[in-house]
């Protein structure tokens, strides 16, 4: 007498996307596929590190030789001053990735096919915002290092304080991740989302106190300067790390940083449900 193979049972197995995954679960997934394209392409962290550390370079390496402005914090070298601005920055390009990133999936089929599963119109969006973090956290991560081993940065807040002003740096990335999250839902291409960035982004840090103190700014520049939400985010994550005045900035940051991902939150949402057609 035989008796049938019976197939071996498996504990607790993990449902597939959308047939009875959670919304965490969802999240949870299409985040790890998320992380895995970035693993599979490294070039993109490359380039991404290319930017912020040619600009880093080159400011410490032309401005510094130039002598400080009257305003400069005293026995702060100038490395040490616009290094958050530069970690700031990275993180604001990270966030026009996750709009691209987003546009991809549209163009690619992907979201049409995860629209024919019972998946959260939201999981998508919150999966790509949790890349942008962690895109950010290791960009962040190479930055620093390179600065204090190549450049001779040394952090004069210490470890904890270095660690608040990251973690700011971090959540500015992923509010303003939710923005162009929006943009790309409703605009649907990256062309414009890039050009938004360039006409937007790169005039927002340089109309702030990244490079300059801001009374060294010229007085209508120091009021747009002052409008900024940059400003804050920069002046908070610079007097944590460097154990400056200013670390009251990081309110206004919060509280700018959440609106601004409320206000992305609502529009990518809206904007993802429309017909891909359109």
């Amino acid at each position: 007498m035989t008796t049938a193979l019976r197939p071996p049972r498996t504990s607790s197995p993990v449902p597939p996307l959308g047939q009875g995954s959670s919304p965490l679960g969802q999240v949870w997934i299409l985040t790890g596929r998320s992380l895995r394209a970035l693993a599979t392409d490294p070039g993109v962290i490359l380039f991404g590190l290319l930017q912020p550390m040619v600009t880093l370079f080159m400011l410490t390496q032309v401005f510094s030789k130039m002598g400080t402005p009257p305003h400069f914090p005293h026995g702060i070298t100038y490395l040490d001053y616009i290094l958050p601005a530069v970690l700031v920055d990275n993180a604001v390009q990270s966030a026009v990735q996750s709009g691209v990133g987003l546009v991809d999936d549209l163009k690619n089929g992907f979201v049409a096919r995860l629209r024919s599963l019972p998946v959260s119109p939201a999981s998508l969006l919150v999966a790509r915002s949790l890349t942008t973090v962690v895109r950010s956290t290791i960009q962040a991560a190479v930055i620093l290092l390179l600065a204090i081993t190549l450049l001779g940065h040394e952090p004069r807040g210490g470890g904890l304080p270095l660690l608040v002003s990251l973690a700011l740096t971090l959540f500015v990335s992923w509010a303003l991740g939710w923005l162009f999250i929006a943009a790309a839902a409703w605009l649907r291409r990256a062309e414009p989302i890039q050009n938004l960035a360039i006409i937007a982004v790169l005039p927002m840090m340089f109309i702030s106190s990244a490079y300059i103190p801001l009374a060294d700014l010229p007085d209508w520049l120091a009021t747009l300067a002052r409008l900024n939400p940059l400003t804050y985010a920069i002046d908070a994550t610079r007097a944590l790390a460097l154990e400056l005045p200013g670390s009251g900035s990081a309110l206004p940051a919060l509280a700018l940083g959440a609106v601004l991902a409320a206000v992305g939150w609502v529009l990518a949402v809206r904007g993802y449900r429309r017909p891909l057609q359109n």
